[in-house]
Order: C-alpha cells, then sequence, then structure tokens
C-alpha cells in the first residue's frame, strides 16, 4: 500500500543559496532547538555537530528542546517537514528505543569530482525492515514550493522516549565532515500500544 503523499501549495521561502541542503522537522517537534534552516542537523544519528559534543561533556551534539509527543500504537502519524535549503534527495523515517538503534545512514553510491567524493544515490528499501518505517519519501530534483507531509505507520508498541528519526539523503552533493551525505532529526515520542490491536513484535 502507497502512503498518501502530499505537497502543499504554500509557499516556502528558500532562505539559502548555499550547496548544503537543510531542512526543519515541524512536526513531531524535534529533540535538539533548530535554527532557521534547521542546524544542527549533519551529525548522525539525531543532528547537531561533532564539535558541539566535543566542546560537551558529557557529549551533546546540540541544546535540547525537552519536547515530547505522545503517539498512539497502531496508527498513522503525520509528519511535516519543511526543506529550507534545496538540495535533490528523498527521506526516510526510523523508529527506536534508543539512539544506538537506530540504522546508519543510507548506503550511497558516489564519484570522483576535482571537489572530491559527490553523491549520486542511495539505496532505497522498497520494503522497509525495522527499524526503518518509510524510504524513499518525497523524492525530489527541483525545489519544493511548499511543505512536504505524509502519514507515517507507527507499529503497535508501548514505548516511552522512542525515537523517531527522519534522515534525508542528498544527491549531488559532497561529503560532509559530519553526517557525510544526510542530514538528520530526531524526535522524543512517547507510543501507547493499543491494546484492541497485536502487538508488533519486530521493535524489541
Amino acid at each position: 500500500m502507497r502512503l498518501p503523499i502530499l505537497l502543499t501549495a504554500a509557499t516556502v521561502a528558500l532562505l539559502s543559496t548555499v550547496t548544503d541542503a537543510h531542512f526543519l522537522l515541524i512536526q513531531p517537534a524535534p529533540t535538539i532547538l533548530q535554527s532557521k534552516l534547521g542546524d544542527p542537523q549533519k551529525l548522525a544519528p539525531c543532528g547537531g555537530l561533532s564539535a558541539n559534543a566535543a566542546a560537551n561533556r558529557p557529549a551533546n551534539p546540540g541544546t535540547p528542546s525537552g519536547a515530547v509527543t505522545s503517539i498512539t500504537g497502531g496508527s498513522m502519524f503525520h509528519i511535516l517537514v519543511q526543506e529550507t535549503v534545496f538540495h535533490p534527495g528523498h527521506y526516510r523515517v526510523a523508529l527506536a528505543r534508543t539512539a544506538a538503534l537506530l540504522p546508519p545512514d543510507p548506503v550511497v553510491t558516489t564519484r570522483t569530482s576535482d571537489r572530491g567524493d559527490q553523491s549520486v544515490s542511495a539505496v532505497i528499501q522498497e520494503s522497509p525492515v525495522a527499524p526503518v518505517l518509510v524510504d524513499g519519501l518525497f523524492p525530489h530534483t527541483e525545489k519544493p514550493t511548499g511543505l512536504w507531509e505524509a502519514d507515517i505507520p507507527i507499529p503497535n508498541i508501548s514505548c516511552p522516549t522512542c525515537l523517531l528519526q527522519i534522515v534525508e539523503f542528498m544527491a549531488e552533493h559532497g561529503r560532509n565532515a559530519d553526517g557525510d551525505f544526510s542530514y538528520h532529526h530526531c524526535a522524543t515520542v512517547n507510543i501507547t500500544a493499543d491494546p484492541s490491536k497485536p502487538l508488533d513484535t519486530r521493535w524489541k
């Protein structure tokens, strides 16, 4: 079953002309406070910068927002993303009980250029395997003219302080010191299982 994907007509102004893409996670609220471009978002798995982590002990790659979103298990959850600086690519959504259980960034095919490695494409899970929920979301080669939004299937589990991760893969992009060819945001979500539905055993 294909997920409903809608590009709204609301105009979103692009805020920069640099080659790095950026995105804001609007819904659910992110774990790290974002600038108007969505920074800091390079460091896997949930954004931030390694320089921030090195300067803070214990490691703290960004400023925690303290935001928590409640979700009913076994339901569809509406996500909203604003791409503030354009680059061709697509998005992936994953869910895990801890940051350590989030999947690695997509495997990327690159080409060599006079500016170093440049991304060409990334592996997309056509039939997503846990902890990935949706892959190849919002594929685009042109500037978006509005918010990206979609309904994402949430497994029927009980999971306080789970992490919902949204990753953007960027094609035609150089390798970043943090994050390689992907940008990252996470949201802390409290999931309560629906007792009328069977539990999803893929999330241990």
